[in-house]
């Protein structure tokens, strides 16, 4: 095995057992609302063949099923995805949830009317590779949608705060990048024959304050354990600090809850 390929297969599995440490279901239990309002916007119905990549405890996939059409999710974290069964069950909903990677999507060309993808498919190491997938796996006239971080919005200070003090491998995008529009048009221009980009806002909502939501996501958001897994005891605190100074600017609460609002870029492009 190769260097590049030994170390990218580390650097998956890396990325594998982050996303399946905490319990990312407590973290997106505060962005499943506006993933209702983005499926909404999409106009799925009956009869339609939706993927839903990266799709983590399932807050597209269920709405997306709700409607009728026949629904896939797939994911690198099988406990995420035992979740999403659970949820899906509970509603009497038949969506199929399976393990799989967004730079190798385990399904034939031209597969499906809709592919999506909300604060998912942006965190894989190879985007060139994620956009040749989300467009191999579409069919012509269908619809690639995505829903990313941008690098200005709150998420991606967030982001940024981190990586400043536990540095990405060298060579990876950030994943910011998803949420920035020219870098959207280089991406996808290549295999789409539509592109509409609109940034929007997502309230998330926190029934406690900075300083405990900061604990909130230490205990409960995999990524962010793994960061605090790596600094000593003096940057983690330093961390600690840093994250609540942040949510406290950002936070329009008045009454000792979390209130921010997060930046995202909407990608709705047309497969050519």
């Amino acid at each position: 095995m190769s260097n590049a390929v030994s170390d990218l297969a580390q650097l998956k599995s890396g990325l594998k057992a982050a996303w399946m440490a905490g319990d990312f279901g407590q973290i997106g239990k505060y962005t499943a609302p506006e993933a209702d309002r983005f499926v909404e916007r999409l106009g799925i119905h009956s009869n339609t063949r939706v993927l839903d990549v990266a799709c983590g405890t399932g807050n597209t996939a269920i709405p997306a099923a709700r409607t009728g059409a026949a629904v896939t999710g797939v994911d690198i974290a099988p406990n995420l995805l035992e979740q999403a069964r659970r949820r899906a069950a509970a509603e009497q909903l038949n969506v199929h949830f399976e393990e799989g990677d967004a730079e190798e999507l385990p399904y034939p060309d031209r597969s499906f009317d809709v592919v999506l993808t909300m604060y998912g498919a942006m965190f894989a190491p190879r985007p060139d590779r994620v956009a040749s997938e989300l467009a191999r796996v579409g069919k012509p006239g269908g619809l690639i949608a995505m829903a990313n971080w941008t690098p200005e919005g709150y998420v991606g200070k967030f982001f940024r705060l981190t990586a400043k003090m536990v540095p990405p491998p060298p060579g990876i995008p950030a994943p910011t990048l998803w949420g920035d529009e020219a870098t959207v048009r280089q991406r996808l221009s290549h295999y789409t024959s539509k592109l509409n980009l609109t940034r929007r806002i997502s309230g998330m909502r926190y029934p406690f304050s900075p300083k405990e939501n900061v604990a909130f996501f230490r205990q409960y958001l995999g990524p962010t354990q793994a960061t605090f897994a790596r600094l000593d005891t003096a940057g983690q605190a330093a961390l600690a600090e840093q994250m609540e100074a942040m949510m406290t600017e950002q936070n329009t609460a008045t009454d000792g809850t979390t209130c921010v609002d997060a930046e995202y870029l909407e990608v709705q492009a047309i497969r050519a």
